[in-house]
């Protein structure tokens, strides 16, 4: 049975929270709801304890403390009876080996090097240390004498490596000696494989190779051959040695009208390769183009000035950073096989790959539609740097000619831009942080009406079936907070006062850090001002965090523990003090603008071009910050609850949008998509579309300026024939006065009446 996909409902799978029986219990609410489909994170079998799933160590099983394969045939005979259906998110690029034991290819890999069966499972770089895999998991290269010998395997506290037959004799460090790996610091900075990025818990795949692909996705094959799941999330495929060619083969595994998207993060001028076998990207370009819809430029020059004397780098110098630092292992690699592929070497050509890699803008550049990305790069590196131009040679040479310099390459490329600017950059830039989140373009400060209609109207034409996105378990923030943050835009100047007093009354140890943080604080406070432990301890973890990511005064690789428990200082001194009261005050006169700007912006994504998910429990307003923090259990008691009451504005819109889609699904399939421009002095606050013939969507924004210059004669002139809303039961003639539209709600979905 065909099922299309109108909407998604993404669950976090937790062995202690949220496995598939207790998914199976939560289908008739997401039904009720009017969910078409339910979304489940990562299933298969994960490092033990793992609250996400991305660590998986067996990718071959469907995970027993999420209840089995059992479990999972339960719950998609379940959705099927009524009527809905399974997306799943699947992890093609790594797997998890924090723990050996608990991870066989990558523990028999170890005990037997080349010789293993799996050897080429992995990217491991052999060269390295004269054919032994470097294992950088010690504190320091002197913990190689502490190692012990138990039986079969070698011992360091929690650490357990496996023995190669015939080599256990000896003391620990003797036994070491003779393995397949080499222990060593992680300060060292050289890792003898292929990371996610620059986590030594999670190996590469080689995808590229037949064998490797079929082992790995010999459990999802057989989801699909039995009717169990209807489509996929690919994490991070650019992270892959060919993207393309995992896609097509994934494709021709799956059919071709499974739903197939991709978490590809685009950047602001980058397009979708129209060649890839995808339905569309997991939507971060979406969550940047609805939410800077409500971001007010009036306020960029405001907060410019506030943040003036803080500078957190350019995109460039972290890029930088981040390829001959925290990614000098995987550069060094590239080098000798840009060395290799070109018969020459140059001292410069670690320079040159930093220099060259800090201006692509994109995460990987190989794609057919990006061809001219790397030319133009190098045209501005060569004349940006000229004592580069030889080893820059080198580079393009390699990258003309030798199929594995061009995919290290562009893997470097991708994990440079994510280490540089989502894990770092994005936790310095404290102009406006609703605006640093994955895929979003805080340089732009906002989407305007104009581009905002010509994107939507692009995803609409090209990408009809595109997932679209406002919250994830990776956004920096949630949609509420974002929504909140985000207001600050309209009342920049009054933002900048206070600042400058709380500054005084409590001054943080570090202004930069003050600034980034305080805007977080205000994007969760509550609107009673009362902060419960649960909340103050949520907010010491990401403030942690977040000057850890930023790693300007410390960082994870090495924490100083007098700035950080200053800062944890400063931030119980703004719970207890005299800020509370001023962030009480502030949160109490924006709130219903930011509740405001919650609903237009949820409205617009369930409306929208594409298929639209709901993050679990956003159909609710809530308060995430960042992972762990965004993966908490939900409250399902209290969302039924308001679903039957039907009170809750944002489940009320959610609910509503939702139904309709199911409705009219014809309609919100086939793309269509024309804006609505409203008339009048206020029209600037209207943002308006038709969805083919039968649904208008409307959504006001910038309220707080609204509130002081009122609608006055500003009309949305409707197509022709009589409207109903079906979030309040009135009707409405052609031309509607935005007062009257907007009167109860900040939002309109209206329904064209059957005559």
């Amino acid at each position: 049975m065909t099922r299309p996909v109108l909407s998604t409902y993404r669950l976090q799978m937790r062995a202690d929270c949220c496995t598939f029986d207790d998914a199976v219990n939560l289908l008739d609410y997401l039904d009720d709801l009017g969910v078409s489909h339910v979304y489940l994170s990562p299933i298969l079998t994960a490092a033990a304890g793992s609250t996400h799933g991305y660590d998986v160590t067996d990718p071959t099983t469907v995970s027993a403390g999420l209840g089995g394969p059992d479990g999972l045939r339960r719950l998609s005979e379940a959705a099927h009876s009524r009527g809905m259906g399974l997306i799943v998110d699947i992890v093609p690029n790594h797997v998890g080996v924090d723990d050996p034991r608990q991870n066989r290819w990558w523990w028999d890999v170890l005990t037997n090097g080349r010789q293993s069966e799996f050897a080429d499972y992995f990217d491991i770089d052999w060269d390295v240390a004269d054919g032994r895999i470097v294992l950088p998991v010690l504190g320091s290269d002197d913990d190689v004498a502490a190692l012990t010998v138990d039986g079969d395997v070698l011992r360091l506290g929690d650490l357990v490596l496996p023995i190669a037959p015939g080599t256990r004799t000896g003391s620990g460090a003797d036994v070491h000696a003779r393995q397949h790996y080499q222990l060593t610091g992680w300060r060292n900075g050289v890792c003898g494989y292929r990371r996610f990025f620059s986590i030594t818990s999670l190996a590469a795949l080689r995808q590229e190779d037949r064998r490797v692909f079929e082992a790995t996705h010999v459990e999802v094959k057989r989801w699909f051959d039995e009717g169990l799941v209807d489509g996929l999330r690919i994490d991070h495929p650019d992270g892959l040695t060919d993207p393309a060619g995992y896609l097509r083969w994934l494709r021709e595994l799956v059919g071709p009208s499974a739903w197939i998207v991709a978490e590809k993060i685009l950047a602001a001028d980058e397009g979708l390769d129209r060649e890839l076998p995808v339905d569309g990207t997991t939507g971060y370009d979406a969550l940047r183009e609805v939410g800077g819809l409500f971001v007010d430029p009036d306020g960029e020059a405001e907060l410019n000035r506030l943040c003036r004397d803080c500078d957190p780098g350019t995109e460039r110098q972290l890029k930088t950073i981040a390829v001959t630092e925290t990614l000098g292992s995987e550069l060094s690699r590239l080098g000798r096989v840009m060395s290799a592929a070109t018969a020459t070497s140059d001292p410069r050509l670690p320079d040159a790959v930093a220099a060259l890699i800090s201006r692509v803008g994109v995460y990987r550049s190989d794609y057919p539609s990006l061809s001219t990305v790397l030319p133009v790069a190098i045209a501005e590196t060569t004349s940006a740097a000229p004592e580069l131009v030889p080893a820059l040679t080198i580079v393009s040479s390699a990258l003309a000619t030798d199929r594995e310099a061009v995919a290290r390459f562009n893997q470097l490329c991708g994990a440079a831009t994510a280490k540089a600017v989502e894990d770092c950059l994005f936790y310095r830039d404290a102009r406006l942080v609703s605006l640093n989140e994955v895929g979003g373009a805080p340089e732009l400060f906002g989407v305007s009406l104009a581009e905002f209609h010509q994107r939507t109207a692009n995803r609409g034409r090209l990408w009809p079936r595109a997932m679209t996105t406002l919250s994830t378990h990776d956004t920096k923030r949630g949609e509420d907070v974002r929504a909140r943050i985000g207001v600050l835009s309209q009342v920049a100047t009054t933002w900048a006062e206070l600042v400058q007093q709380w500054t005084v009354t409590s001054p943080p140890p570090d202004r930069a850090t003050g600034l980034f943080l305080w805007q977080n604080i205000f994007g969760v406070w509550p609107r009673d001002g009362a902060v419960t432990d649960e909340l103050r301890g949520r907010l010491h973890a990401y403030a942690e965090k977040a000057i850890r990511e930023a790693a300007v005064h410390t960082s994870w690789h090495t924490p100083d523990e007098a700035f950080e428990d200053s800062v944890h200082r400063w931030l119980d001194a703004v719970l207890d003090g005299p800020v509370a009261d001023g962030l009480t005050g502030l949160t109490a006169r924006l709130d219903e603008h930011a509740r405001a700007d919650s609903l237009g912006q949820k409205l617009i994504q369930l409306t929208g071009p594409g298929v639209p998910d709901v993050y679990q429990g956003t159909e609710l307003t809530e308060d995430s910050l960042v992972d762990p923090d965004n993966r908490r259990p939900v409250d399902y008691a209290a969302r039924r609850d308001a679903l039957q009451r039907r009170q809750d504005p944002k489940i009320r819109v959610t609910s509503a949008a939702l139904r309709l889609r199911r409705k009219y699904a014809d309609l919100f399939q086939s793309g269509g998509y024309r804006p609505l421009p409203a008339d009048g002095p206020a029209a600037a606050h209207v943002v308006s579309y038709c969805r083919g013939t039968d649904v208008v969507v409307a959504a006001c924004r910038w309220t707080v300026k609204l509130a002081e210059t009122s609608w006055g004669d500003t009309t949305l002139t409707l197509p022709d024939g009589s409207w109903h809303d079906v979030l309040h039961g009135r009707e409405f003639p052609r031309t509607v006065p935005a007062a009257a539209l907007f009167d109860e709600l900040p939002v309109a979905l209206l329904e064209r009446c059957n005559d």
